[in-house]
């Protein structure tokens, strides 16, 4: 030991670690190897493989595996990790092994190191806590790597995104009770159509919010499925009968989550369709996001010369050139980790379809990947919910005046003057620059008086409401 390094050796010789990281000989030599990029993972995986690290050494305890004292010592280590105190002893970017077999490496390594400390011993020593026989026992990176990706996965899922989309799609419904009976116009293929209710569109996006927050919780008693066990193969070499099973239930009493032993580890390790339908559902999601977004973005445009039926609330920013400008931006941000999510899944699909024979060998992008799909879409939706969709009003006025100059209100009178005298009524409005009301009685189709009975424009927002009848 130097006062800047200390010397570790493995079965290629001494390696010089910096003194006070708590990684070993592996990891060293992974640095000077996966020189590429500066992508890590996020704190979420780091602190899964604390958690994949706590549970392997409790199941290995109650298989004898593990005595009682180094098991403890290395629950100790990885509960550290698992809380974040080791995040930035984990110095290796997402570009390694398609298994993941480094960040195990450094997983073993780091807890080993920290768990013979806890027994009074220097780091380097690699005793009596070894990585590989010890940290590392019943298992192999090919089995815990994917284990890990399923617990980060499933955690953040269902402890960030999902609470992000309820909340949402809350807000949605919230708005859309709110303005229930706020008549507009409805458009089709961007022009004027027939009344609707603000209400009747905001339901629509929470709706959709709320179908996407079924999608992904449809995907995740799969992801919920641990091929922990398989060791190299699956097959489970070096793994005591049992393992799987004991792991499981301890990954679950850590969590509160029912994780369970997947019935097939060569289907775990293989293949990640699991973890590919989980991004699918995301990326529905993030449709669904784009389309509310970019929905916002132009019922709000204005605020004097676009539509300017929703109003938007003001986040305080402005342009760098126009003094007083207000844009949609908690909308645009939404709808750019939308955009990025629709990227990731597609480097997630292709990453699920590089599985060959018995291992999936692109496991370290795909769950970068995903979890940072879960990651921005989260945090977009928190957002989006605080800060503008709870706050989003109506220009009444603005509305008022379309509903009143709307054409296709005479919609309407398709029942009793058919579809042609309708159009000549419409036509006329159009050529004259007159509402339909006038020009129906200029066409002397109908009074003024009939046509204020027939065209209701809030009947015709209510489905089933009874129709005009033709005299």
């Amino acid at each position: 030991m130097t006062g800047t390094f200390r010397i570790e050796r493995d079965a290629f010789g001494p390696v010089e670690i910096p003194a006070g990281r708590y990684w070993g000989a592996q990891t060293q030599r992974a640095l000077a190897v996966f020189e590429v990029g500066e992508e890590r993972f996020p704190a979420c995986l780091i602190h899964a493989v604390g958690l994949q690290k706590i549970a392997a050494a409790r199941a290995n305890l109650r298989l004898g595996v593990l005595p009682p004292d180094l098991a403890q010592a290395i629950e100790t280590a990885a509960r550290e990790v698992r809380e974040g105190r080791f995040d930035d002893h984990f110095p290796l970017t997402v570009w390694q092994t398609g298994s993941g077999t480094q960040t195990n490496m450094t997983a073993n390594e780091v807890i080993a190191n920290r768990a013979n400390e806890l027994l009074g011993r220097p780091l380097g020593t690699k005793s009596p806590v070894h990585p590989n026989d010890h940290v590392n026992a019943s298992q192999s990176s090919n089995d815990s790597f994917p284990t890990v990706m399923h617990l980060a996965a499933a955690l953040e899922i269902d402890g960030r995104l999902l609470p992000a989309a309820r909340a949402l799609s809350a807000a949605f419904a919230a708005k859309a009770e709110e303005f229930a009976d706020v008549v507009k116009i409805g458009r089709t293929h961007l022009m004027d159509a027939v009344p609707m209710t603000v209400g009747q569109g905001l339901d629509a996006f929470a709706r959709m919010i709320a179908a996407d927050v079924a999608r992904l919780e449809a995907a995740l008693p799969r992801l919920r499925l641990l091929p922990q066990g398989g060791t190299a193969v699956g097959s489970g070499l070096n793994a005591p009968e049992g393992f799987d099973r004991l792991f499981c239930e301890e990954a679950a009493a850590l969590t509160g989550q029912p994780f369970l032993p997947n019935p097939s580890k060569f289907e775990g390790m293989g293949a990640h369709d699991a973890l590919v339908e989980a991004s699918g559902a995301m990326q529905v999601l993030a449709v669904s996001l784009i389309k509310i977004a970019n929905d916002i973005r132009l019922l709000g445009s204005g605020p004097r010369c676009g539509l300017a039926e929703f109003v938007v609330p003001d986040d305080g920013l402005t342009s760098s050139i126009m003094p007083g400008k207000r844009n949609p931006t908690i909308a645009e941000v939404v709808a750019q980790t939308a955009f990025l999510a629709i990227g990731n899944h597609t480097a997630i699909t292709m990453a699920g379809a590089a599985g060959t024979f018995e291992l999936n060998v692109a496991k370290p992008v795909l769950i970068h990947a995903l979890l940072q799909s879960v990651r921005i879409l989260a945090d977009g939706m928190r957002v989006f919910t605080e800060k503008l969709v709870r706050g989003l009003d109506v220009n009444r006025e603005r509305l008022a005046a379309n509903v009143a100059n709307a054409l296709l209100l005479a919609t309407a009178l398709n029942p009793v003057l058919g579809y042609d005298r309708v159009a000549q009524i419409t036509a006329r409005a159009v050529a004259e620059n007159i509402t339909p009301r006038q020009a129906a009685a200029e066409l002397g189709l109908l009074s003024a008086e009939d046509y204020d009975r027939l065209v209701d424009a809030v009947a015709m927002t209510r489905p089933g409401a009874p129709r005009p009848v033709r005299r």
